[in-house]
C-alpha cells in the first residue's frame, strides 16, 4: 500500500509495480517492477523486493519508472526572460541578448534565472543539468550563478562561460579560477566545466584556455558548428592544436562537414543536441543523422528558455521527428520510400539518460536505474489523464505520449522533490518575487520601447506569387 504524506529527510523510498525502463547496458524492462533506493543510492531494482522497515512506498501500477534525465545544456540564466524571444532569429538573438539585455543583467538577476531554472528541470523530470552559464561577466556574476545551483534541487554542473570577454584573458582571472575548482570540488554540485567557443581566428587565441582546462581537470564544452558563427574552422584549429579531449561536448554541430564529424569521433568527443534551438534558430538541421554516421554519442539538451521550452520531452519528440523528417526527405528527393526508419524510440530515451550520463562522464554514478547507482529516479504517471492508458510500448510512451505534466515523482539521491505530482522542494514563492524584481529592472534599464521591440521584431515582408488557378463563375 502506498505510503501518505511526504518522507522524511534519509528514509528508504521504493517505488512499486511499475514498468521499469533500466536503460542498463541490456536496456532491460520490466514489465511489473520495483526500485528501492536507500541512503541515497539505488539498492535495488526486481520484483517484490524486500524493503527495510519504515521505507516510503509509491504505487508505480500504471505508470513508468524510469531514470532521471539529463540535460547537457542548458543557459539557465536566460530563464529570467522566459518566452522574451519566442520570435527571433539567431541574429536577433545575438544582438538582443549580447549586446542589450544581457549586458544588463546584474549578479542578482543571473542567480534568479538559475533558480527558477533549477526548479523547472527537477519538476519535468530532469535531474542533471549542466547550466551553460555564459552570462558571468564578472567573477562576482559567477559566484551568483554558484550559489544558486548550490542551494537549489537537483544535479548541477557549472558550465563558466563570459560572453563579454575573450576566454583566453577571463580564464586567466585567478577569481574565476577559484569559482571554478569549487564548483568541480563541492559535493553540493556535480561537476563544473569551461564554456566557451572557437570562430576560427587561425591564429588560435583559445589555446590558454584549453590549457587552463587541462590543468584543473575539467572538461570543455563549446557551441560548434552554428551557421555564421562557429564552422569546420574551429574544429580543425582544435584538432591541429591537440586541444581536442575525450569528453569533451560539442553542442549542436549542425553545419559540420564529415572530416569534422571524424575528428570529433577520434578524439571521444559528444555531441549535445538542442533540437527544438536548431530547428527555431538556424544554427543548421538537427545533426542527429550525422551522430548516427559516425558513431558519435549523443544527449540531448534545451538550450535556452528565453526561446524554447525546457522540456525534455519536447526535446525526444523533437529530435526523432527532425531525423524522421530528414530521411523521408531526402528519399524522396531521390524517388524512393522510407520503409523503416533509423533512428527509434528508444534511442532517444538512451540519449536523454544514458547518453547526458556519458556526455558529463558520469555513467558509473547516474542514466540507469541500477544497483549502487545515485538514487534518481523519475515515474511517469497521471491517473487523470486518459493519454496514460494503455501503455504497451513505455519507450513510445515516453517520447510521443506523455509530457512534463504526467511527471508524477522526481527522486534526485534518496530526496523526493516533486511527488504526485506537485514540486516539494525548493521555495517557488521567493524565487517568483526575486523573478519580479529582475524583470522589472530589465524593463527599466532597457526601455519601453527597446523592451517592446527586442520581444517583437520586425515581420519581413512576403512576396505572394500570383496563382493563374482561380475558381470562376460560368
Amino acid at each position: 500500500m502506498a505510503s501518505t504524506g511526504t518522507p522524511k529527510a534519509g528514509q528508504p523510498v521504493v517505488f512499486r509495480n511499475g514498468i521499469v525502463l533500466t536503460m542498463d547496458d541490456a536496456h532491460t524492462v520490466l514489465p511489473k517492477g520495483d526500485v528501492l533506493v536507500v541512503d541515497g543510492k539505488i539498492a535495488g531494482v526486481g520484483e517484490s523486493l524486500e524493503v527495510p522497515a519504515g521505507t516510503f512506498e509509491i504505487d508505480a501500477e500504471r505508470g513508468i519508472i524510469m531514470p532521471g534525465m539529463v540535460d547537457t545544456h542548458r543557459h539557465m540564466w536566460q530563464s529570467a526572460m522566459r518566452a522574451y524571444g519566442s520570435d527571433w532569429t539567431l541574429t536577433q538573438y545575438f544582438v538582443w541578448y549580447y549586446l542589450e539585455h544581457g549586458m544588463k543583467f546584474r549578479p542578482e538577476d543571473v542567480a534568479a534565472g538559475n533558480a527558477v531554472s533549477a526548479l523547472d528541470a527537477v519538476e519535468s523530470g530532469v535531474t542533471t543539468s549542466v547550466d551553460w552559464s555564459h552570462g558571468l561577466r564578472t567573477p562576482d556574476h559567477g559566484e551568483a550563478a554558484y550559489e544558486a545551483l548550490a542551494s537549489a534541487p537537483g544535479r548541477f554542473v557549472l558550465a563558466y562561460g563570459n560572453l563579454a570577454g575573450a576566454p583566453w584573458e577571463w580564464s586567466q582571472d585567478p577569481a574565476v579560477r577559484k569559482i571554478i575548482e569549487r564548483a568541480r570540488d563541492d559535493s553540493s554540485l556535480f561537476g563544473a566545466q569551461v564554456a566557451f567557443d572557437v570562430p576560427g581566428d587561425p591564429s588560435f587565441p583559445e589555446a590558454p584556455a584549453f590549457e587552463f582546462a587541462r590543468d584543473l581537470g575539467v572538461s570543455v564544452t563549446t557551441h560548434a558548428g552554428v551557421w555564421g558563427a562557429t564552422n569546420d574552422d574551429g574544429i580543425r584549429l582544435m584538432y591541429e592544436n591537440k586541444a581536442m579531449q575525450p569528453g569533451y561536448v560539442y553542442v549542436h554541430a549542425a553545419t559540420l562537414s564529415d572530416e569534422s564529424y571524424q575528428m570529433i569521433a577520434a578524439t571521444g568527443g559528444t555531441v549535445s543536441l538542442a533540437t527544438e534551438s536548431e530547428q527555431t534558430c538556424g544554427q543548421g538541421y538537427p545533426p542527429a543523422h550525422a551522430l548516427r554516421k559516425h558513431g558519435i554519442q549523443a544527449s540531448l539538451s534545451m538550450d535556452t528558455s528565453v526561446w524554447q521550452s525546457a522540456d525534455m520531452f519536447a526535446a525526444m519528440r523533437a529530435t526523432i521527428g527532425a531525423d524522421r523528417s530528414w530521411e523521408h526527405m531526402h528519399a524522396h528527393e531521390k524517388g524512393d520510400t522510407v520503409t523503416h526508419v533509423a533512428l527509434r524510440v528508444e534511442d532517444v530515451v538512451d540519449w536523454a539518460t544514458r547518453g547526458g550520463a556519458k556526455a558529463l562522464g558520469k555513467f558509473d554514478e547516474i542514466g540507469s536505474l541500477e544497483t549502487g547507482k545515485l538514487g534518481d529516479v523519475v515515474l511517469i504517471k497521471n491517473d487523470d489523464s486518459p493519454t496514460m492508458t494503455p501503455i504497451i510500448n513505455p519507450y513510445g510512451h515516453v517520447v510521443y505520449q506523455a509530457g512534463r505534466g504526467d511527471v508524477h515523482t522526481v527522486v534526485v539521491g534518496g530526496d523526493v522533490v516533486k511527488l504526485d505530482g506537485k514540486l516539494v522542494a525548493g521555495d517557488l514563492k521567493d524565487v517568483r518575487g526575486k523573478l519580479e524584481n529582475t524583470v522589472s529592472y530589465l524593463q527599466s534599464e532597457l526601455g519601453d520601447e527597446t523592451w517592446k521591440t527586442g520581444m517583437n521584431p520586425e515581420i519581413p515582408e512576403v512576396e505572394i506569387l500570383s496563382n493563374p488557378y482561380q475558381y470562376t463563375k460560368d
